[in-house]
């Protein structure tokens, strides 16, 4: 009945022109599903985009002339054509293979996809640009809207001409920000608004006067979290290298630290203690750090330097979950016996902290730090720059000439 429903045919015709009938009934079907949830007529073409068609160093990216032009799927989606895209640290993580076994699972929960399916795989987090489609459930937006987003990881990426991304991942732009300034922003004030906000509590209405200490204060994060931080009135200490010393205090620092003249751990001894940490760089930064908290007022500890990806990509999804569940339990009731919070803190998408961060920049109180531009044609570029450590802000891959 429900394939007579599609196309409608007679039992008594020949097998061929049956399945004929029902690829045709089929595809009439498609099309009517498609121009239900998009304002698309289901038009496919193609488009520029950088990919990478297996994990492996900067060798594996590829530009391709013949991507499969994005469609909206869901009817809360939004079609973006890029202007401005940027790069992060978890770009180059992922061209490597970082985190391949968690996102494949995000990707295709169900394991009904071959391994491999995820490529030919677009790289690129952030995304400044203008609506071109909308999904019919999409009211906020509507096509020629300038917006950011930061694109979820498990998401094809944004080193393209267009992108989708569900219209609650998107804002807004700033009106104060062009294309390339605003790309810089998304990724990094996302993860940073997730530790200090979603996860460590902080808020404009709790900050003023506590003491916060951020670790590696010179990258996108630490540069972006500075400038909240300062917005809301808190007391900033970071650390960073001699020479950047002078672009954090302008960001608003009230004190730096350089971790390369001593131990950070020995400069830090005879500081009044902290309220707040914000960790960016991990490693043994834990044996001593969470010493430096005021033990019993509520001080806490944010990681973003955490092991989850990793013990998913090397014990699989169970164990791998199961161990860092284990892990992150047994920190958290260790220094809570201590008297402070210990925290692991992940990017989240979101276009309604977006919209805050959004009125922060037109009030002035946060800039988009931009170390580097380049042409879309100089990708590859781009991301030797970022392997190359020691940012002093964003790298960033312009489409439009900006």
């Amino acid at each position: 009945m429900f394939l007579t429903m599609l196309h409608p045919v007679s039992r008594k015709v020949g097998s061929e022109s049956f399945c004929k009938s029902i690829r045709i009934g089929v595809n009439v079907f498609v099309q009517d599903l498609c121009r239900k949830i998009t304002t698309s007529s289901c038009k496919r073409t193609v488009m520029p985009a950088w990919v990478i068609d297996k994990y492996g160093n900067n060798s594996m990216l590829r530009l391709t002339k013949n991507f499969l032009f994005p469609i909206i799927h869901y009817p809360n989606e939004v079609i973006i054509k890029v202007h401005a895209c940027s790069l992060n640290p978890i770009d180059v993580s992922m061209r490597n293979g970082y985190g391949a076994v968690a996102l494949r699972m995000k990707r295709d929960p169900l394991h009904l996809k071959a391994a491999g399916s995820e490529f030919p795989l677009i790289l690129g987090r952030d995304v400044s640009g203008v609506i071109m489609e909308t999904g019919l459930d999409v009211s906020y937006f509507k096509p020629g809207d300038e917006v950011w987003a930061a694109v979820p990881p498990w998401k094809q990426g944004t080193l393209a001409e267009f992108v989708v991304a569900s219209a609650n991942e998107v804002a807004h732009k700033p009106k104060a920000l062009s294309h390339s300034q605003a790309a810089a922003l998304p990724y990094v004030a996302l993860t940073t608004w997730s530790a200090l906000v979603n996860t460590g509590g902080l808020s404009k209405d709790n900050c003023r006067g506590k003491r916060v200490l951020i670790l590696g204060g010179s990258g996108g994060i630490g540069t972006f979290a500075i400038q909240l931080l300062k917005a809301w009135g808190a007391h900033v200490t970071t650390t960073c290298s001699a020479d950047a010393f002078s672009f954090l205090k302008d960001l608003g620092a009230d004190h730096v630290i350089d971790y390369q003249a001593q131990s950070v751990e020995k400069q830090l001894e005879d500081q009044e203690l902290f309220d707040f940490i914000l960790d960016n760089v991990g490693g043994r930064t834990e044996d001593w750090a969470l010493n430096l908290l005021k033990p019993w007022s509520g001080a806490t500890y944010v990681t973003l330097v955490t092991p989850f990806m990793l013990n998913v990509d090397r014990l699989g999804i169970a164990d791998g979950m199961f161990r860092s569940g284990a892990t992150v339990g047994s920190k958290v009731l260790k220094h809570l016996s201590k008297g402070v919070h210990y925290r692991w803190a992940l990017f989240a998408p979101s276009g309604p902290s977006l919209d805050e961060i959004t009125e922060l920049v037109e009030e002035r109180k946060i800039r988009p730090v931009v170390e580097q531009i380049f042409p879309f044609s100089e990708v590859p570029q781009a991301f030797l720059k970022m392997e190359g450590g020691h940012a002093r802000g964003k790298t960033v891959i312009n489409r439009r000439g900006e």
